[in-house]
């Protein structure tokens, strides 16, 4: 796979990622409102040595200042400071609870601690926080003093900068929760739409069709039918836009199934599809359309006995066609009806026992006779891997014409449709994949073809133009000795 196929990979599953992203970030906005809203308050402290006179006397103080506040540091949360600070706020936490609330850090080759304070109401934070830090410079006093005497103690704690009441909430963060749910989010996706596309072996495109059938020794892809929005409502593609990608594909289809079998062309062919919903009835319809479009005369039967389709899309009458011909209540002849450039024969009613009445000779008998009035038949069949339908008429045709859709049919069910037809020994002319993607089939090789008719002139507009030429060809064809030449192809008004 080069960059093209992984970009199309996620252009594919773009909405498992894009879902599975926002779900993330959701989780990281909610999570932010649910918690709860802590405040950080901060003091921080100076320490110092008394006395000494000197230059030299300084900096072995600071020196050891510097080495006590690291270990100043560990004291803060100490039940010496948390005990006293509980009993004066009246606190309702315990001293061990305090404790957790409090942090200390001392920077290196710096005399300043900084001990911050966090609790769930800034105003308590800050209040907290200073008094921890009264508390905490008396404890340093009494350890470092002499015989208990606190006023004789080297070291002194002062306060420089006495914590503020937070205007903000220290946690939680909004913003850093919600980028991390959407990075999450966007790394589980782009997991999930990979592992979807390992576990997805449905074909998304003709080339990953005809690798499957070629793997299984079948036959090759003949066209793509593009996915258009209308076709529902748009039946016969070939009528309502004859220009579209859509008719262009299924006159691809007709040029290639006259090539299909060269020293025996078939004439009645069955389209089939390996599951329902594939849109070979679809398939069916257009393709009689196509046939008929250069002149031949086409007849398309609903061999669907199960699910019958054609009447439908076609808006015609579904009660009269097939199997009341087959039971002999009326001749094939008087239940034809027209589709406009090709004949139709519905399915009439459906029967109990659809496998038995298209295996039987007279469904042989009545295709034959179609085949001698029609250039071609197209049958719409029942898909192959729930019913037996399919294989029971294969006495009847000349060979199968396979509907796979884009993005539904797996590889595994081609596969099994292909080794069934193959025990009826009628030829599988060839594969259409039906719904396939506009951009990967239309521009697989850089080139579109887009139909725009010209506009029509308004009858003033035509008769200025013939007015217009009628003044001005005479004088340009007019020779030196008078006699009018012919106007050439190349004259321009």
């Amino acid at each position: 796979m080069d960059l093209r196929d992984y970009l199309r990979v996620l252009s594919r599953r773009w909405r498992v990622i894009a879902l599975v992203a926002l779900l993330g970030t959701a989780t990281g906005f909610f999570a932010s409102h649910t918690a709860t809203r802590e405040y950080r308050a901060t003091t921080t402290l100076f320490a110092s040595l008394q006395g000494g006179d000197d230059t030299s006397q300084l900096n072995q103080g600071n020196s050891f200042t510097q080495a006590r506040v690291q270990s100043y540091a560990d004291i803060v949360a100490s039940p010496e400071v948390t005990e006293p600070v509980v009993k004066s706020l009246r606190l309702k936490v315990k001293p061990n609870e305090l404790a957790e609330q409090i942090t200390a850090e001392a920077p290196l080759n710096t005399v300043l601690i900084r001990l911050t304070v966090t609790d769930t109401k800034a105003k308590r934070a800050a209040q907290i926080s200073n008094a921890v830090a009264e508390r905490f410079a008396e404890v340093i006093r009494e350890l470092e003093s002499p015989d208990g005497d606190t006023s004789e103690s080297p070291v002194r704690l002062t306060v420089t900068q006495p914590a503020n009441v937070p205007t903000a909430p220290s946690s939680p963060k909004t913003t850093l929760n919600v980028g991390l749910g959407l990075a999450v989010g966007l790394a589980l996706g782009l997991g999930l739409g990979a592992a979807l596309e390992t576990v997805d072996t449905s074909m998304r495109d003709s080339k990953a069709l005809g690798e499957c059938l070629a793997a299984a020794g079948g036959p090759p892809v003949l066209s793509s039918i593009v996915h258009d929005a209308r076709a529902s409502r748009r039946p016969v593609s070939l009528s309502d836009d004859t220009h579209s990608p859509r008719a262009e594909g299924f006159r691809k289809l007709r040029v290639n199934l006259q090539f299909a079998e060269v020293d025996r062309p078939p004439r009645v062919i069955a389209v089939t599809s390996p599951l329902p919903r594939e849109g070979k009835s679809s398939v069916s319809v257009n393709l009689a359309a196509t046939l008929a479009e250069e002149g031949a005369t086409v007849c398309l039967v609903d061999c669907d006995l199960r699910r019958p389709s054609v009447a439908a899309a076609l808006g015609l009458v579904r009660d009269a066609g097939l199997t009341t011909a087959l039971v002999g209540k009326a001749d094939v002849r008087e239940v034809l009806q027209s589709a406009g450039s090709f004949s139709v024969l519905s399915s009439g009613m459906i029967p109990p026992n659809p496998t038995q009445l298209l295996g039987s000779s007279q469904f042989g008998s009545l295709v034959a006779e179609l085949a001698e009035q029609f250039d071609h038949v197209v049958l719409d069949t029942a898909p192959v891997l729930p019913f037996a339908d399919t294989p029971a008429l294969a006495h009847a045709i000349d060979g199968y014409l396979l509907v796979a859709r884009a993005g539904r049919t797996g590889r595994s069910q081609v596969t099994d449709t292909l080794r069934i037809l193959e025990r009826v020994n009628v030829p599988v002319l060839g594969a259409v994949l039906n719904d396939a993607p506009v951009r990967g089939e239309g521009t697989a090789h850089g080139y579109t073809y887009r139909y725009q008719p010209k506009p029509e002139r308004s009858p003033r507009l035509t008769a200025l133009v013939s007015t217009r030429l009628a003044s001005v060809v005479p004088r340009r064809g007019a020779s030196a000795a008078g006699r009018t030449a012919p106007v050439s192809a190349k004259t321009r008004p």
